[in-house]
């Protein structure tokens, strides 16, 4: 097998989710959809932000990373 600079691509295969929300969420949500659209100039659908806002949520929290490094055995 040739040794390729690039490692295989992984798994892209979108996964569905469903949850539950607060009203207040939602609402909380729907406004900051409205407020990237009005920004962007941009009509972006909910369901497509809230994947980028989990992810920069995520990739903010350090403890989280510290303690999913722990976790892995990486530390």
């Amino acid at each position: 097998m040739p040794d390729l600079k690039l490692a295989r691509i992984p798994d892209r295969t979108p996964v569905k989710l469903t949850i539950l929300l607060s009203p207040e969420l939602k609402r909380t949500l729907d406004d900051y959809a409205a407020i990237y659209n009005e920004t962007y100039g941009e009509s972006e659908a909910l369901s497509e932000l809230l994947p980028p806002m989990l992810a920069a949520f995520l990739a903010s929290d350090h403890a989280f990373a510290k303690a999913r490094k722990h976790r892995e055995g990486r530390e």
